[in-house]
């Protein structure tokens, strides 16, 4: 499974206030060694900022939260990108993510994704499928649900979609688990090497 970089653009980004409030705070989670997710204002409990973002090996815990949301405070502050009180909420993605990058469908191959384009693509927007196949242009995807006259499989270029989001499955939640647990043990490897250059 190639590592997700670092650097690695979203092909899936925000408009209007979203995208502002985006571009204000990526240079900030990119300073910290985090990867910007999605940023999305909600009317909900008044107005709230949600912030999904999480570290290169797809982990985020409470404390990692916590540090984003006191980085990126001060900042927004400054900013002030927002007229209206607002409460900011930060999160890890979750196991059903939205898929932003294109690392994000290499990484979750296999699943099954929920996605939107803003185009016309084999004369549908709106696709459910796995994901069987990923290149520099975009994923192949199986359909779960095939119309009569459609191909079992349908190619959606990256550059048309508009959204996509992973299911949760049993599979899904088995891999994201593993995924977890891998990713854990290499970062308390990778403490242990440190302790012990000292």
């Amino acid at each position: 499974m190639p590592k997700p970089e670092l650097g690695e653009a979203r092909i899936i980004i925000e408009t209007g206030l979203d995208r502002r409030i985006a571009e204000i705070i990526e240079p900030v989670l990119v300073a910290m060694d985090f990867k910007l997710v999605r940023v999305r204002m909600m009317n909900q409990n008044g107005m709230t900022l949600q912030i999904m973002a999480e570290r290169t090996d797809g982990t985020m815990t409470v404390e990692d939260c916590e540090a984003v949301s006191m980085a990126v405070s001060p900042v927004l502050d400054v900013e002030d990108p927002v007229d209206k009180a607002y409460h900011l909420e930060v999160s890890s993605p979750g196991i059903d993510r939205p898929m932003v990058r294109k690392s994000d469908f290499s990484r979750w191959q296999g699943h099954i994704v929920k996605c939107e384009t803003s185009i016309l693509v084999d004369n549908r927007k709106r696709f459910r499928g796995k994901i069987t196949d990923v290149d520099q242009d975009g994923f192949t995807l199986e359909r779960d649900q095939v119309a009569y006259g459609e191909e079992p499989k349908v190619v959606i270029p990256f550059n048309t979609l508009a959204e996509a989001k992973l299911i949760l499955t049993d599979d899904l939640i088995r891999d994201a688990l593993r995924a977890d647990k891998l990713a854990k043990a290499q970062a308390a490897n990778q403490n242990d090497e440190d302790d012990s250059e000292e």
